[in-house]
């Protein structure tokens, strides 16, 4: 079998890259401020669409999902199938509640929602909480697809892990500083392409490689014990109880699309609600079937590695390429690159803009100065810049400490980041009290603490039960009854801005 060659791997990659800027240099002509932040409305709502299933999945989902399948624990076997259905019930709350609130308001990030309903300090916590977020969720991401490139490809060439990442963030950096969010709904079009294509290809490859049809696959699915996807009588304790994934599901999609402006952000380029509707409920029902073609991925990894003899890695995450690179054919294996780096950019492309649009438009306040426009883009190029380094290093810290997991990681990180953000805006749509603002900051600071101190005791406080995923709501709830402590009731709703959805 003819192993693929890091030189060809590198070719591929700047094929791809390439191919990326020439869309970046057709869609950014006569960009502004306005064109990087909202594409100045004109998104076709199905581009959307296919380009936030790639956002979406990202890398994470692309190597640790087909990882956990087999690993035991949590998200074991089709196990986070519960989750994906849990999404569903997200992704209608979004089109059905959020949307119509977003689009009402007119909004360029969806934290504008907490100045007009509480004020400066809910304001410029929640998009403080989203920076802090997206910034640790994009360095999971880059630090997974960064580790995977200089396993199996950089190290061929004696260049460092620093090194890898910082032409990554050079590469994502170069073809989105113009045209931002214009851009990046068509790149990651292209991108959620060349992800599912490669998720097609692999398993067909796979599949082949031995010589089994599909009721025989099936047949080992079951025996290996991979098919099971409902986990009903196990309790609360079990961290993947149905009900506790699918709340959790629910609530993950809430806060990580809905209330994130990085997923909103693509939203909100359409050119009516009612596009934005349809790019919602297409997109979800698209999900559902693709993530279960990559559990069923995982478990057909498991199997094969089991069929041949192979030793799993200690680091699920490097099943997929270690499968692809030494065992499958080289066109398996080019393809696979094409499919995670898409994956990556998919994600961290995004991220960055979205970082940058928030930090210039809630805390710059970019929008409103009276600057002329070349000086708010020479801020906004500044703005983009510095959080290209922010990510850089913070993905090199991760590289320093990661041991689990980075699709588990990276959800348990995001209960505690995103509960105050969910907290805030449950708050102010379903209850009609005015909070004291200035209080608001300490709320959402102590609701993480106290859900840390609650989580790491569950076991021993609360009969072996644990919150998995769960964190999120506790969090959440947590930062809704502290809001209502600081809140009185008001005498009038003249500035109130809870919108009948």
């Amino acid at each position: 079998m003819k192993i693929l060659s890091p030189s060809l791997i590198i070719i591929v990659i700047l094929g791809y890259f390439s191919l990326l800027f020439v869309v970046s240099q057709i869609t950014s002509k006569g960009a502004s401020n306005r064109t990087f932040f909202n594409a100045n409305k004109q998104s076709p709502w199905l581009l959307v669409a296919i380009g936030m299933i790639g956002a979406t999945l990202s890398g994470a989902t692309f190597i640790s999902i087909p990882g956990v399948v087999g690993k035991g624990g949590l998200n074991m076997n089709l196990s986070y199938m519960q989750v994906v259905l849990g999404y569903l019930l997200g992704y209608f709350v979004i089109a059905v509640v959020l949307m119509p609130l977003y689009y009402r308001l007119q909004l360029t990030t969806i934290y504008g929602y907490l100045y007009k309903r509480f004020g400066i300090v809910s304001y410029k916590t929640g998009a403080g909480y989203f920076l802090l977020s997206r910034v640790v969720g994009a360095s999971l991401r880059l630090f997974l697809m960064a580790i995977i490139l200089q396993t199996f490809v950089m190290d061929a060439f004696n260049i460092s892990f620093g090194v890898t990442v910082a032409i990554t963030i050079i590469f994502i950096w170069i073809y989105t500083f113009r045209g931002g969010i214009k851009t990046i709904v068509w790149t990651d079009t292209i991108q959620t392409v060349c992800m599912l294509t490669a998720l097609v290809v692999t398993i067909i490859s796979i599949s082949q490689s031995m010589d089994s049809n599909i009721s025989e696959l099936w047949n080992d699915f079951k025996v290996a014990g991979y098919s099971k996807m409902f986990y009903f009588k196990g309790g609360w304790e079990d961290p993947n109880n149905f009900y506790k994934q699918f709340l959790s599901g629910a609530l993950i999609a809430i806060v990580m699309t809905g209330l994130d402006q990085d997923m909103m952000q693509k939203n909100l380029t359409c050119r009516s609600l009612k596009d934005a509707q349809k790019n919602i409920f297409t997109f979800s029902v698209i999900l559902v079937f693709t993530k279960i073609l990559f559990l069923v991925l995982g478990g057909l990894l498991y199997i094969y590695a089991t069929k041949k003899g192979l030793e799993i890695p200690a680091n699920s995450d490097l099943l997929f390429p270690e499968i692809v690179f030494n065992h499958l054919n080289s066109g398996v294996g080019l393809v696979f690159i094409l499919g995670l780096v898409a994956a990556a950019y998919s994600s961290a492309d995004s991220a960055l803009t979205s970082l940058t649009t928030t930090f210039c438009v809630d805390f710059l306040e970019l929008e409103s100065k009276k600057l002329n426009e070349s000086k708010k883009i020479h801020t906004r190029l500044v703005v983009h810049i510095c959080f290209s380094l922010i990510l850089f290093v913070v993905t090199m810290i991760f590289n320093a400490t990661n041991n689990d997991s980075i699709i588990n990681s990276l959800f348990i990180f995001s209960g505690y980041t995103y509960g105050p953000i969910l907290g805030l805006f449950t708050f102010g749509i379903i209850s009609n009290r005015k909070i004291r603002d200035k209080w608001s900051l300490l709320v959402c600071i102590l609701a993480p603490i106290i859900t840390f101190i609650l989580d790491n005791n569950s076991e021993a406080w609360f009969d072996g039960f644990k919150f998995g995923f769960l964190i999120i709501a506790i969090n959440g709830l947590l930062t809704f009854l502290g809001l209502f402590f600081i809140s009185h009731k008001q005498n009038s709703l003249r500035d109130n801005v809870i919108l009948e959805v």
